[in-house]
């Protein structure tokens, strides 16, 4: 049977990408690929991240897990697991193989109900240890060092309750502690217990309604209603620059945050929404996000309950991929609760509600998206076009890479392009910038051709009008015409 020459045109195209860009990419999951674009529309994109395997502990001599709360990567890959319901910590290599099992045995060292564990580089490991109201140090070989039990200062409270759930610890030694219900901000304790202050407080949100009732209101009314507070931090991280990222329940702006030395927001310069913007499917759920790691090129990689998705943005908060969803098949999750990723780019999730850890791999499409993405982060605008027009020949709806190729011609002082793209983009400040410099820039390039216009102008305006106004008024007087035949005929006689 004979192809007709159409049918070739489509499959030779068809057949070319298939060996740029393995079929991987394109691979049945339990979810669909999507992204935001710029004017906060679902559209379809390629997944970025596959699923690719699972690990429950059933086929580990510790046995099955039981409601794990946290994981976290040390330097070299090996993995320590928060197997909450059955008080410990599970230390695997990078093969998922057992190395040891912390704080399972009689003693001080004995942990209940733990939520959170961090590593330092020199392998010592610090446990939320929640229900005992304390950290835990463990060195690395798993012995038990010593506790931080719970601090004692004028600026806690009488009432204050001490329920560590999540930590980090700094180059300094300092602790960052997020204890359940506290909404004053980071717990700040040093290496010998000792409470420093709480740090980078959420602030408190502001509600019309609530500042109206309170106008309004008795003394007696206004003694009843609930007093006002910040939102509580669900988690922390830390990138290697020493910032602190955060995560916050409750609120449907900056929800994720990058904090300062001092505390301050650096990441959201304005409110920024991250998750789903809207929904389609029924009334929207703010964002629940548990969990936020950030790998060494600065990728922010955040954990939703509330759709048990996986949002991945770049180091400015751009939105790049989103995995995961609600389900029981692999890939999504019943109940995610924390994530964490290698050195190699793979993405843990701890699904507590199936008693596992999901493992996760990047595409060939999301290796470009990345590698473009740190140039671009980086202001290498040229060194990244190229990539960001294979992502757009790949996929045309992702936005960031428009917006990434305009500021490439923009830089090259190609204005007229970088319009298009930034308008591609939808954005607004860069096109009008664009668009002023290629005006200038018109201007000049045709400044002789402009210059002699306005001259064939004036000339026309000072010169020429005049003289044809003189020549219709004369063509137009018949007493002008009368006396100039006379005159003529007083010539001939």
């Amino acid at each position: 049977m004979k192809i007709s020459l159409s049918k070739w045109i489509c499959i030779i195209p068809a057949l070319v990408v298939m060996f740029l860009f393995p079929l991987e990419g394109w691979a049945q999951e339990a979810y669909e690929g999507y992204i935001w674009d710029t004017e906060e529309r679902d559209v379809r994109s390629i997944n970025g991240y596959l699923h690719d395997g699972s690990i429950d502990g059933a086929y580990l001599p510790t046995g099955s897990f039981n409601s794990p709360e946290d994981i976290f990567i040390a330097p070299d890959d090996s993995i320590y697991i928060t197997d909450t319901g059955n008080n410990r910590i599970i230390h695997l290599d990078e093969d998922n193989e057992l190395i040891k099992v912390i704080g399972d045995i009689e003693g001080e060292g004995m942990l209940n109900g733990p939520k959170g564990v961090f590593v330092k580089e020199d392998g010592m490991v610090y446990v939320a240890d929640t229900k005992n109201q304390r950290i835990a140090i463990f060195d690395k070989n798993g012995e038990f060092l010593k506790e931080l039990t719970a601090p004692s200062s004028p600026l806690l409270g009488a009432k204050f309750s001490y329920s560590p759930s999540k930590l980090i610890v700094d180059k300094r030694e300092y602790l960052y502690v997020v204890s359940e219900g506290n909404t004053k901000g980071l717990m700040q304790i040093d290496s010998m217990g000792e409470f420093k202050g709480f740090f980078g407080s959420n602030d408190v949100p502001f509600s019309l309604k609530n500042l109206i009732v309170r106008l309004i209101a008795t003394d007696e009314q206004k003694a009843k209603l609930p007093s006002v507070r910040a939102l509580a931090y669900s988690n922390l991280a830390q990138d290697s620059e020493g910032f602190i990222y955060t995560t916050t329940l409750g609120t449907d702006i900056n929800q994720i945050k990058r904090l300062s030395p001092v505390g301050v927001d650096t990441l959201n310069q304005a409110n920024n929404t991250y998750g789903d913007l809207t929904s389609y499917e029924g009334p929207f759920k703010v964002s629940s996000f548990v969990d936020v790691s950030i790998n060494e090129d600065g990728l922010i990689t955040a954990l939703n309950l509330t759709s048990s998705r996986v949002y991945q943005y770049d180091k400015l908060g751009n939105l790049l991929f989103v995995f995961g969803g609600n389900g029981a098949q692999n890939g999504v999750f019943t109940t995610p609760s924390s994530l964490a990723e290698n050195s190699e780019g793979i993405i843990y999730v701890v699904d507590k509600g199936r008693n596992r850890v999901d493992l996760f791999r990047t595409t060939p499409f999301a290796d470009r998206v990345h590698k473009a993405s740190k140039l671009y982060v980086d202001g290498h605008y040229e060194e990244a076009k190229d990539i960001w027009e294979e992502v757009i020949q790949l996929n045309g709806n992702f936005d960031i890479a428009y917006h990434a190729i305009g500021k490439a011609l923009y830089k090259n002082e190609d204005y007229k392009d970088a319009m298009y793209y930034f308008k591609m983009a939808n954005a607004r400040e860069d096109y009008s910038e664009a668009f002023r410099l290629y005006r200038i820039e018109f201007v000049r390039e045709h400044f002789a051709w402009f210059f002699s216009g306005l001259i064939i102008l004036f000339i026309v305006l000072r010169y020429g009008i005049p003289a044809m106004i003189r020549l219709v008024k004369k063509k137009s007087n018949p007493k002008s015409r009368t006396e100039s035949a006379m005159k003529g005929e007083g010539r001939v006689s």
